[in-house]
């Protein structure tokens, strides 16, 4: 078996066993969902689910999260991993957004990378989630579950992102979604649920994949 043969069975698998991924973390709208995807580097979704409901009460358009004053917003995110990184470049964030983009988070994956704190994997997400947009986003999970599966030994996110959509071509915003979970509930960095695998047969190692 080649390994687009492999890409294509697996395909299949994930989405019957995933017919309509979507992320965990909790938005009302754009602008919610790129703070809370922005929050959830390196952070769970689960943490930052307890923190978004105070920070958009207090933040509820990129208007009000510019005029943020920088030590009250890290208070209310301080509990998120790097607050200290992320309180900054929300902030700038914000000032982007209105200065470039008239108030309105841009839709693009180009214009996203302008915004400060959005590299590429986090202005995927966004577009995957909100636009179903055909794109692959390489976190974590994503990363170690494609490695397990022998589907890419690309030592960066990036390039294992490439090989992804090069394999797949097509699904791919509800591939990642279910990679995602997958690798969250699953295929877990620590003890693998192996028994519970319906992608077993597949499996090439458990070792613990980490981009570099």
């Amino acid at each position: 078996m080649t390994k687009k043969q492999k890409a294509q069975k697996l395909k299949r698998l994930f989405l019957l066993a995933y017919p309509n991924p979507k992320t965990e973390l909790r938005y009302q709208n754009l602008y919610e969902l790129l703070v809370s995807v922005m929050l959830s580097a390196q952070c769970t979704d689960r943490r930052v689910n307890l923190i978004t409901p105070s920070l958009f009460a207090s933040y509820p358009t990129p208007k009000h999260l510019a005029n943020a004053n920088l030590d009250e917003l890290k208070a209310l995110i301080q509990t998120c991993s790097f607050f200290n990184n992320k309180a900054t470049n929300l902030i700038k964030m914000a000032n982007q957004v209105l200065e470039n983009f008239n108030g309105e988070i841009p839709h693009t994956q180009e214009e996203l990378k302008t915004l400060s704190g959005v590299g590429q994997k986090t202005a995927n997400v966004v577009l995957i989630e909100y636009f179903e947009k055909n794109f692959m986003a390489v976190d974590t999970h994503v990363f170690r579950v494609s490695h397990r599966l022998g589907l890419s030994c690309a030592k960066t996110a990036l390039k294992t992102e490439q090989e992804l959509v090069k394999l797949f071509q097509n699904d791919l915003s509800a591939l990642h979604q279910a990679f995602v979970l997958f690798g969250r509930y699953v295929c877990k960095a620590l003890k693998p649920e192996c028994q519970d695998c319906f992608v077993r047969e597949f499996c090439v190692s458990t070792k613990i994949f980490k981009p570099q």
